[in-house]
């Protein structure tokens, strides 16, 4: 561990430097990124350093722009219209939102991340990639029987799959990424659908999983990455909540009673 001589040093970072006049975002002058750098490529360089390349940037872009909203039956979204009138205005209404992006609703990404790195290391050891991803999703039905980036309760076929993959198997052609979580990720959904009649599709979660870890982001950043693009989402339905004149008090109308247990 390094000796901290001195108070400042528990504030050391590398992300931004701020003194009077001067404002850098590792290592470039706030003043050369207004007006020329896109959101997105200083998303890409506040976490990884160095700016994007453009085929990089337009991957990122996608897999954000895909995951700003899924409407108000999704948890997060329900969760901030309901706070936003209650009075605790509009960034409690965000934050109560952004709060409900746990596990089980928002972290299938990271975890969808992590089942393909399992792949990919027993396919490493030795067994080919059918076997690989086999082995990988029965280790994971051990302990629940979802497969995260995998099936959708509300979608059929997630509208969002085909033209994310897409833009994936291009980047691959172009060798903006090496292809090795989008080759896993279809074997998953291989094994997953082997014998069965009605599909388990690959949902947004492994789509953008997927992209993520090709770009080279650690499994945490992936449930990271999706909270900057559902922010959106929640932000807009809060501020549409807070014009509609009512009160959204509860998870269901007024009308309906909940069942009562004896």
């Amino acid at each position: 561990m390094t000796e901290i001589k001195d108070v400042a040093d528990w504030w050391a970072t590398a992300v931004s430097r701020v003194e009077p006049g001067v404002i850098e975002l590792r290592g470039r002058p706030i003043q050369e990124l207004i007006g020329t750098a896109s959101f997105v490529s200083v998303i890409w360089l506040l976490l990884r350093g160095q700016p994007p390349t453009p085929a990089q940037e337009r991957l990122l872009e996608a897999a954000l722009v895909a995951s700003v909203d899924h409407g108000p039956h999704a948890p997060s979204i329900a969760a901030a219209r309901i706070a936003a009138t209650c009075g605790v205005g509009l960034n409690n209404a965000v934050a109560t939102g952004v709060n409900l992006l746990g596990d089980t609703h928002g972290g299938a990404g990271q975890q969808c991340v992590e089942l393909l790195e399992e792949v990919r290391r027993r396919a490493a050891g030795g067994a080919d990639l059918d076997a690989a991803a086999a082995g990988a999703v029965a280790a994971w039905r051990a302990h629940t029987r979802y497969v995260p980036g995998f099936g959708h309760r509300f979608h059929p076929v997630d509208p969002r799959q085909e033209p994310l993959l897409s833009l994936v198997d291009g980047a691959v052609a172009e060798g903006t990424v090496d292809g090795d979580f989008l080759r896993a990720g279809r074997a998953v959904e291989a094994v997953l659908n082997r014998g069965r009649s009605r599909r388990i599709p690959m949902n947004i979660d492994g789509c953008t999983a997927i992209i993520y870890a090709e770009l080279g982001f650690p499994a945490p950043l992936a449930r990271g990455l999706f909270v900057l693009g559902r922010t959106v989402g929640i932000l807009a339905h809060a501020w549409e909540e807070t014009g509609q004149g009512r009160r959204n008090k509860g998870p269901m109308p007024p009308a309906i009673l909940p069942t009562y247990l004896t």
